[in-house]
């Protein structure tokens, strides 16, 4: 007798209802129409996965991200130990002792640690921050009037007696947007000279930096830093960072080596104990800010040409750490995305609150261009360009933008700044050293007695120092800076090309056009420039 076997029970169910579907449609099966049913949406603590994920940095670069040292305390300072800062770096074997020197971890661990203070921070917060603490002071201080100034407070400016570090940061962080704005001042003072449409940099620009010299002296003492006998040479050393962050006076250009200064400058405030990391968060966002913007002016009076300028191929003409803080500011953002530089709106809305949005607006509205059709890319409003001028005129931030998350981008940005500043003799080779930010005695090149601006003028018929031979100078004369020419990753920068300002070659271009026409593109519109390269 054969034995019959049943089928498993999820089979006989299948069965079951195949018969039953066909037996309730004639005959037919019944069709399966699951897959039209809407998925339900992911979680969100998986969504949330998802997110950390995407701002994870890009492990998949060879190039490891720059780890951040950790910041030294500021040292204990002695009597007569400034000096002026000089050149030191002279040689490739210069850059590599400053890279090995304490030095570099000091300069990269202040960077960074900047960075790190306004990860997740728009510049708004820093106004609400700095109104709830001048609040609560005020609220501390009692009932009296703000404006009369108490006697025991003014006892505690002179001497330094109750007073905590974080309230002499915070009127040091005033001080400072005051000396910038006394500096935006001196750019009203001294207009640019009249030559007769020149793109190239204005030599207005050294009229300014000759009434710096008159004037920054009252600005450090108001400070804080002293040029009594015990420290005679304290301004001096000082004010050289700040005097040399606003671009060179023989070949008036800027870069961002200029811009390294003006950090420079903010790191002698805190080895002095001015400023202190509670600081870092409003000298980014309030002081670093405020200075984008005298910077943007002095460029755009005296259309200053871009120093060691990559042409299209840079990142930007004139500055690099915008990119880097900025990036830190959107790292966590939920709605703005890389992608969001090409978006007009976008800009228009967050270009205040964000470095980086910010400079992408600056260089969209000073570098117009024309479209093939002939539609503005870039406008000529606060940054209401298309995306098209940029993919022109700034391919490598096109680029960036494609990158899935800012937590990728700001690690490009590290490794940037490194390789393209730190390690880049061209640039560094204009580093200054003094007391407060020292050199490797017997290791680095001999000190001269010139700062950075007594580099030759361009136009000067000199011969030029090449990397791989001893710089050499006339008896009692300062040996010439190195010129990187023989290396596979040099562009023959530094300042042996001169490159002609965009923004001179956009002011000019309307200039021309409103001359022209009476008015911007004869019918009040943004006036179309023709595309030129390398602006």
């Amino acid at each position: 007798m054969a034995s019959t076997t049943e089928p498993p029970l999820p089979v006989a169910r299948a069965q079951q209802q195949q018969q039953c579907g066909a037996q309730a449609g004639h005959g037919k099966p019944r069709s399966d129409l699951s897959h039209l049913i809407p998925r339900l949406p992911a979680p969100r603590r998986r969504r949330q996965q998802q997110q950390q994920q995407q701002q994870q940095p890009d492990t998949t670069n060879p190039i490891p991200i720059p780890t951040s040292p950790s910041l030294p305390s500021p040292p204990v300072l002695r009597p007569k130990q400034f000096v002026k800062p000089s050149r030191r770096i002279l040689s490739p074997q210069d850059l590599e002792a400053f890279v090995e020197s304490p030095t570099y971890g000091l300069v990269l661990s202040f960077v960074f640690a900047l960075t790190d203070a306004v990860r997740d921070c728009p510049v708004s917060k820093a106004d609400v921050d700095e109104r709830r603490d001048e609040s609560a002071r005020l609220e501390g201080q009692g009932a009296r009037d703000p404006d009369a100034p108490a006697a025991d407070e003014s006892a505690a400016a002179n001497h330094g007696a109750r007073t905590t570090p974080d309230d002499r940061g915070k009127t040091t962080v005033q001080k400072i947007l005051k000396v910038l704005s006394a500096v935006e001042a001196v750019v009203r003072r001294c207009p640019p000279v009249d030559q007769g449409g020149s793109r190239f940099g204005n030599p207005g620009f050294r009229t300014f930096l000759d009434a710096l010299q008159h004037e920054h002296r009252a600005w450090h003492r108001d400070l804080g830093v002293h040029d009594d006998d015990a420290d005679a040479d304290a301004i001096d050393e000082v004010s050289t960072y700040l005097l040399q962050s606003f671009g060179n006076r023989s070949r008036i250009d800027y870069g961002s080596g200029h811009e390294l200064n003006f950090v420079i400058w903010l790191l002698c405030l805190y080895q002095l104990r001015l400023i202190g990391p509670r600081d870092f968060r409003t000298v980014v966002l309030k002081v670093f800010a405020r200075y984008l913007d005298v910077m943007r002016l002095i460029q755009t009076t005296y259309y200053l040409e871009p120093a060691g300028s990559h042409g299209v191929w840079g990142l930007d003409d004139y500055q690099f750490l915008p990119f880097l803080f900025g990036a830190s500011q959107l790292v966590q953002h939920r709605t703005i995305r890389p992608l969001s530089i090409h978006q007009p709106l976008a800009l228009e809305e967050h270009a205040h609150d964000y470095l980086y949005l910010g400079q992408v607006a600056f260089v969209n509205d000073v570098k117009n261009v024309a479209d093939d059709n002939g539609d503005v890319g870039a406008g000529a409003g606060a940054g209401t360009g298309t995306g098209i001028g940029l993919r022109w005129h700034s391919p490598l931030l096109d680029d960036i933008s494609a990158a899935k998350s800012w937590a990728k981008i700001e690690a490009g940005m590290r490794r940037m700044f490194v390789a393209e500043v730190l390690r880049k003799l061209p640039v560094m080779q204009h580093f200054l050293f003094g007391s407060l930010v020292p050199a490797v005695d017997g290791v680095m090149g001999r000190e001269t007695d010139v700062d950075a601006d007594a580099d030759v003028d361009v136009d000067a018929d000199v011969p030029h120092t090449v990397l791989n031979k001893a710089p050499t100078a006339a008896p009692g004369h300062a040996p010439r800076h190195v010129h990187d020419h023989d290396s596979a990753n040099s562009w023959g920068d530094c300042c042996g090309i001169r490159v002609p300002s965009g923004i001179g070659a956009a002011s000019e271009e309307m200039k021309k056009k409103k001359t022209m026409n009476g008015k911007s593109n004869g019918v009040g519109g943004p006036s179309v420039l023709r595309r030129v390269p390398f602006d």
